[in-house]
């Protein structure tokens, strides 16, 4: 605590201790009682001004519930400055018959309901709205209990002596419906709360056992303001300053999920509990032949408004409640749904690994006789041949690269984990695969043209991934003009905002259909494999692959990727594959 609420406490101390040594010492007289009703004043004013800051210094629930504590204790203080003014202005004792005394009953509501909040434990399952009435309910029974047993003897039929004891008992069940709601808080809660709910139960065990005596005293025309009486009532009025000045508000406790939501049950069941005490109280009120016939005509009126008033409540809480009930049952059938949609996918997930594994082997076995037949394709290419022979000569070599380029679209199909990534030149992996893809155009009679951004950034990624989707968008654009008519490729780069940016150009004749020739490629299994290989490529680089027909003819494709954090742990970069990185190719 900081200097202020240690200057507060001890100016709380001081009250506290004069209001003792008076009472011990100085005889019974107006002075007396005067000094002693200004004292009980100011201790409860500490009290309420003790916990206005954790209203304002919380939210939502908790703020309701300290706001609750406060209300509570601006009620016991109105009182009190009643019964000051009383003694003291008007100097005369306080009327046997008080219409403020539904005053001091009443100032323990606004206690249990905040307890009733519970801020100690998360918000449970059970409707907001359908607790909020059934704490309503409540409030409303307690207030019923008082009119019912206690105002008949003040205003039907006065009578002081059954007025003072059925004000007792209710009060007195009152104070003990209170002090076992603290014990249960106290039991259920931990940290801050904990030491909160055991302070405030010491406090009003002090105040309901100095109320207890203080009614004994006044039993026996012992009793006057200001007398040793008053010091248990006392005590626990100034322990409310250290109380709101000690206690710090504290997020609600994760691990009572359940216990919370077994609360909110109980809650339910006491106040349909509530509902139903009131045909027994009507049956009382009838069969209750030692009191006045008015009295028992107004206790079964009241009864009848108090069934009618709780009767509406029931039933707009069991609309509400129907409500949560269908919200929980459509949210069961959606979760449903989700699960069987989940249980299928995995399913699916665990077939596509299972044939994962098995393209990826045997594409691996693949490659050995692909490299053979590649190999005697090229020596056969370089052999003296008529233009017959050398046309079918290219043609064995055209697909048999074509084959190796679906091998390598299974294997990268196949691979699960991802391969590391590092900072890599778009421009050096568009050369490389301009570079190994010379044969084959030279052999189609396709010239590749190059236009690349020498300030272009770098991205992130690894090399042999993105060299491979190079070489395969360049492969699939030779074929392309191959067969639909065309003889230049162009490969650019740019930087677009933070994007590096790979386009391969494949212009087409304009009399070719350019559109139905890249449809009828897409179509094909080597190239829809290749070209969904090369997405999955660039979806683990965050990138995308996209294509454009163009009206003059040929085809766009167009390979995005963001640039590399240049703030990132620098790593040693990756090589591409060859020798000839710093020699532009043109």
């Amino acid at each position: 605590m900081n200097k202020v609420s240690n200057l507060w406490l001890a100016a709380v101390l001081g009250l506290l201790i004069s209001a003792v040594l008076t009472a011990l010492f100085l005889p019974r007289s107006f002075a007396l009682s005067a000094f002693s009703d200004i004292i009980q004043s100011l201790l409860l004013l500490s009290g309420a001004l003790a916990f206005v800051p954790l209203v304002l210094g919380s939210t939502g629930r908790t703020r309701l519930f300290w706001a609750l504590i406060t209300a509570g204790l601006v009620l016991w203080l109105s009182y009190q400055v009643f019964w000051s003014y009383t003694e003291i202005v008007l100097r005369r004792d306080v009327p046997d018959l008080c219409a403020w005394d539904v005053v001091l009953f009443l100032h323990i509501v606004p206690l249990m309901a905040a307890l009733a909040l519970r801020p100690h434990v998360p918000p449970d399952e059970y409707a907001a709205r359908v607790g909020r009435l059934d704490f309503a309910l409540l409030i409303i029974w307690w207030f019923y209990l008082y009119v019912l047993i206690v105002m008949p003897w003040q205003y039907v039929v006065p009578d002081i002596a059954a007025y003072n004891r059925n004000l007792q008992d209710v009060y007195n069940a009152e104070k003990l419906a209170f002090l076992l709601g603290l014990l249960a808080c106290w039991m259920t809660s931990k940290g801050e709360w904990r030491k909160f709910y055991i302070a405030l139960f010491g406090m009003s065990v002090c105040y309901s056992a100095g109320s207890t005596f203080a009614n004994w005293a006044i039993a026996r025309k012992t009793y006057y303001s200001g007398s040793f009486y008053d010091l248990p009532l006392l005590g626990a009025m100034a322990s409310l300053t250290w109380i709101g000045l000690r206690t710090r508000t504290e997020k609600p406790d994760s691990e009572l999920p359940e216990t919370s939501t077994v609360y909110g049950v109980w809650i339910a069941r006491v106040s349909m509990v509530a509902a139903y005490s009131l045909p027994l109280f009507a049956a009382w009120a009838v069969l209750d032949l030692f009191v006045p016939p008015k009295i028992r005509a107004f206790r079964l009126t009241l009864t009848l408004l108090a069934a009618l008033c709780m009767g509406v409540m029931v039933f707009l809480r069991q609309q509400l409640l129907d409500r949560e009930l269908m919200r929980l049952l459509s949210y069961s059938r959606d979760a449903f749904d989700n699960l069987k949609r989940l249980q299928a996918q995995i399913l699916q997930s665990e077939k596509l690994a299972s044939l994962g594994q098995l393209v990826g082997g045997a594409a691996h076995e693949l490659n050995n006789p692909i490299t053979a037949m590649l190999g005697y394709s090229d020596l056969l290419m370089s052999t003296p041949l008529n233009p017959e022979q050398q046309s079918v000569a290219v043609k064995i070599g055209q697909r048999v690269r074509r084959t190796r380029s679906l091998v390598a679209s299974l294997i990268s199909f196949a691979r699960q984990a991802p391969a590391p990534k590092t900072p890599l030149d778009l421009n050096t992996l568009a050369r490389t695969a301009v570079k190994l893809t010379q044969t084959q155009s030279e052999a189609l009679e396709i010239e590749i043209r190059t236009e690349l951004d020498n300030a272009l950034p770098r991205v992130s990624g690894d090399s042999n991934q993105l060299l491979q989707v190079c070489l395969q968008l360049l492969s699939n654009c030779l074929h392309l003009l191959n067969e639909r008519g065309g003889r230049i490729v162009t490969v650019s780069t740019a930087r677009e905002g933070n994007t590096c940016v790979l386009q391969i150009h494949a212009a087409a004749n304009p009399e070719s259909n350019s559109e139905a020739a890249f449809e009828t490629r897409k179509l094909e299994p080597a190239a829809g494999l290749s070209l969904s290989a090369c997405a999955g490529i660039l979806q683990e680089h965050h990138g995308r692959i996209s294509h454009e027909l163009r009206k003059e003819g040929g085809v766009v494709l167009r390979v995005e990727m963001p640039i590399a954090d240049l703030r990132a742990p620098k790593t040693k970069e990756a090589t591409v594959p060859v020798l000839w990185q710093s020699q532009p190719y043109a």
